[in-house]
């Protein structure tokens, strides 16, 4: 865990524009930023979409290369889009919270202003979290997903089962027969492999969990590996086609035979967290778990 820089001189503005209430938290930001005396660009959708009258970049990669840092202003949802479309940079990003959970912002849309007070008085620390990488020739076509979450192979337009075979590290772990399989970060624990199953892991732990998705065998369960350890999918499915989603935002197809690599990226994502803040905090508060702290 790292400091942002003291000096911050520029900074980038990216939001969610499909919902209209969204405008106004863009417009607060923009004005407590500007009164900070920082510099600020925006995303050219961003930025037409409040009626905000700044210098705009056209996508949120050379967004990301033109700042010191980067308000994020959605959910979840538009934190892992622009993390995959900043990969490889490394800028602090800040997300405030106008989606439901928001287990990867920094502040609910309500703090907004002390947020971006705490930020300017270094009451802050950035968190790195790994990015991963699944490769392969789905369809024929060589291709490459990063996902902050996971990568979910599923099958298309039918109700009928899928079968997948996995290894890990070359060696055979098992032929699942299921609706799917989750791959997921530690970042992605609590998201779909969540509700499948999966068990919530500290985003400091370094592993993979492997979640098939209502399987079969009822002895299937969530397996945890190591985080540099190599995923091979293979799906052998002959009448049922499939698909591998990132994030839940990117899809490829897939059919019989085609075989996918899943393993850690080499890019990671930085997310800004408030002092104090922690991820067992959140846990408690995004899952409205019961019970108190002892003092």
């Amino acid at each position: 865990m790292k400091k942002i820089p003291k000096k911050l001189k520029v900074a980038g503005l990216v939001a969610n524009t499909s919902k209209p209430y969204c405008t106004q938290y863009i417009q607060e930001a923009a004005n407590l930023l500007v009164a900070k005396g920082i510099s600020l660009l925006a995303e050219i959708r961003t930025a037409q979409f409040a009626s905000l009258k700044v210098e705009t970049v056209d996508n949120v990669r050379n967004l990301a290369k033109k700042c010191d840092i980067l308000f994020v202003l959605g959910g979840d949802g538009t934190i892992l889009r622009v993390s995959r479309g900043t990969a490889g940079i490394k800028i602090p990003i800040v997300g405030i919270n106008l989606g439901k959970l928001g287990f990867l912002t920094t502040a609910p849309s309500e703090e907004l202003e002390s947020a971006i007070t705490k930020i300017f008085e270094q009451k802050t620390f950035v968190e790195t979290r790994p990015l991963i990488l699944a490769s392969g020739r789905p369809f024929g076509a060589a291709k490459k997903q990063l996902a902050v979450n996971d990568f979910v192979i599923g099958r298309v337009g039918t109700s009928r089962m899928i079968d997948l075979e996995v290894m890990v590290n070359g060696v055979y772990l098992t032929r699942y027969r299921c609706d799917g399989l989750i791959v997921c970060s530690p970042t992605g624990s609590t998201a779909y492999s969540l509700s499948a199953g999966g068990a919530i892991v500290s985003p400091e732990a370094h592993v993979f969990t492997i979640t098939p998705i209502c399987p079969h065998t009822l002895s299937n369960r969530s397996v945890i590996v190591s985080l540099n350890s190599i995923i091979k999918i293979k799906y052998l499915s002959e009448k049922v086609n499939g698909f591998i989603s990132s994030d839940g935002q990117i899809e490829n197809n897939l059919m019989d035979s085609d075989e996918i690599i899943v393993q850690k990226s080499r890019y990671s994502l930085y997310l800004v967290h408030l002092e104090g803040d922690t991820f067992f905090n959140t846990l408690r508060h995004k899952l409205n778990w019961s019970g108190s702290n002892i003092q």
